[in-house]
């Protein structure tokens, strides 16, 4: 195995916030926003501890008892019982696993557990919160894997009223979509682990949340990371102060919201959740539906109807006798989710990717506001894995990884023109040279006789540049025709690097490369994300 590493930039799409955030210095603004640096040693300061560590022990220990944890999970939950810190990181629970960057998402957290232990000598241990409390089915009810020639995204019809879903049990379609990511994972032992987490039994349904937790905790078992599905009634009442000060504290919350969205507009990004008058950070589950709904607020509204979700309305009190009686009804918006698990965890550090860096920029706000303290949030490992075939094409054309992020089409262009005679790209190159020269002194010149005769001369030009580059495209589609091989290594290496076109740790399901790699793949990626390269990974298997 080796790496390469890249500045991030190479990735289309990185916002300006995401690639200011990864070069925080000591001076930058951004410090006001996310405390330490990070790639700084300031991110160590241990967490505080919590009191009621015996209590979230207990919990900790009954859920990965379910989800088939190993030894050293038990141990990591054990250490938490004693005062250990978190470095903490989550995901939605997508169908079997979701995408790459769940991996590299736990594979961080463990490398980032292990250097907080050795440079402070506090013990820290990698937890991983499952987002159970999300509600859009959509995004979990996918898998993408690859075929020789395409990528096939499989779906297993989930059914849900916009409940949480970590609740949802996947129905008869799962059985075609296990039979299908078992051919197309080769039907590896990962083929069968598959089938064990996500298949419901005479004595227990498997819903997503079980499902993916027992496959996390499967596939990180030698590591100990720390499953945890916060979404039960146990959970939040550890919680519960938070969401009582996001009640009680609602329309200071929002103030402080609108301000920092404005700091951030005027430092020329955007805010990541827009935040307007009468909105607040949580939401309500149904008692009798389930649904998960929007809780708003109503200032203009007399005390009894302070509150609305769904067309029924509450007052404060209200809504506090709920959390008293079923906090697991009262749920937390994706900016105060981190402070909600914040406060159940003694958390260090927090591992994330380039949106939940973003959404953090926010949630800092309300972070000092109710714990008077912000979490650091470290970059999550960002990374291309090459396997050895793709490896070869890449050396033969000489392709490097940042190439490859582009189309097939214009990759083939690239490789055609590679391809073309030295002859052939001298005189085309030669041509091309002379062209621009004469053709700038001639508008200049034309522009000095008169005005206009100077614009329609630049006009005239760009449609002579148009062909001249159109020449240059016909001399290199004439190679891709000679060599028909171009355009198959083109199509190759965007479908396994740049898969409809976006990054391929964002669309393969990361247990596809489980099945070709096996378990040793885990270790690997923990080692690579130990490195800290400060940006995007080439990590060639």
């Amino acid at each position: 195995m080796s790496i390469e590493c890249y500045p991030m930039t190479v990735l289309p799409g990185v916002s300006p916030l995401f690639r200011d955030y990864l070069a925080m210095g000591v001076e930058s603004p951004l410090h006001n926003w996310y405390g330490a640096a990070p790639f700084s040693m300031g991110w160590m300061d241990p967490a505080p501890r919590r009191d009621h560590s015996d209590a979230l022990a207990d919990l900790l220990e009954q859920q990965n008892r379910a989800f088939g944890a190993g030894v050293a999970a038990s141990e990591n939950i054990r250490k938490l019982r004693a005062g250990a810190r978190a470095v903490v990181t989550g995901q939605q629970v997508v169908l079997f696993g979701g995408p790459l960057l769940t991996l590299l998402k736990a594979a961080t957290a463990i490398a980032r557990a292990k250097t907080a232990t050795t440079a402070t000598g506090v013990e820290h241990v990698p937890v991983f919160w499952m987002a159970t409390e999300d509600h859009d089915l959509a995004e979990v009810d996918q898998v993408a894997l690859l075929t020789k020639t395409s990528i096939e995204t499989l779906h297993a019809g989930l059914q849900s009223n916009s409940a949480p879903v970590g609740g949802v049990v996947p129905g008869p379609e799962l059985d075609t979509v296990l039979e299908r990511t078992a051919e197309l994972l080769g039907h590896a032992p990962v083929s069968e682990w598959l089938r064990e987490c996500y298949r419901s039994t005479s004595g227990e349904q498997a819903t997503l949340a079980l499902a993916f937790g027992r496959l996390m905790a499967r596939i990180f078992s030698e590591q100990g990371l720390v499953i945890m599905d916060a979404s039960t009634r146990e959970f939040h009442a550890l919680g519960a102060k938070t969401l009582r000060y996001a009640i009680e504290h609602a329309e200071d919350l929002q103030q402080v919201l609108i301000a920092r969205s404005d700091q951030l507009v005027l430092a020329g990004y955007h805010a990541q959740v827009l935040v307007t008058e009468g909105s607040s950070l949580l939401f309500l589950i149904n008692e009798a539906t389930g649904e998960r709904q929007a809780l708003k607020r109503q200032s203009d509204a007399p005390p009894e109807a302070a509150w609305k979700a769904n067309g029924r309305t509450y007052s404060t009190a209200e809504l506090l006798a709920i959390l008293d009686t079923a906090p697991e009804r009262i749920s937390p918006n994706a900016l105060l989710r981190p402070v909600f698990q914040d406060t159940i965890l003694p958390t260090t550090a927090y591992v994330g990717g380039p949106a939940e860096v973003a959404y953090f920029a926010q949630s800092s706000a309300v972070y000092q506001a109710i714990l008077g303290r912000v979490t650091p949030i470290l970059p999550r490992l960002s990374a291309t894995l090459i396997e050895p075939a793709v490896a070869a094409v890449m050396d033969k054309d000489e392709v490097a990884l940042p190439a490859a992020f582009t189309t097939a089409d214009e990759l083939a262009q690239q490789l055609g023109e590679r391809a073309m005679p030295v002859e052939a790209k001298r005189r085309i190159e030669a041509a091309g040279d002379a062209f621009d020269r004469e053709l700038t002194a001639l508008t200049d010149y034309l522009k000095a006789v008169d005005t206009a005769l100077g614009q329609s001369a630049e006009a005239s030009g760009s449609k002579m540049l148009y062909q001249m580059n159109r020449l240059r495209r016909m001399a290199s589609t004439f190679e891709l025709q000679k060599n028909a091989s171009l355009r198959k290594h083109a199509d190759t290496l965007t479908l396994n690097l740049f898969p409809d076109g976006h990054p391929q740790e964002r669309v393969i399901a990361g247990v596809w490369f489980m099945a070709r790699y096996g378990d040793g793949l885990v270790e690997r990626l923990v080692e690579v994300a130990a490195n800290q390269c400060p940006s995007h990974v080439a990590v060639r298997l």
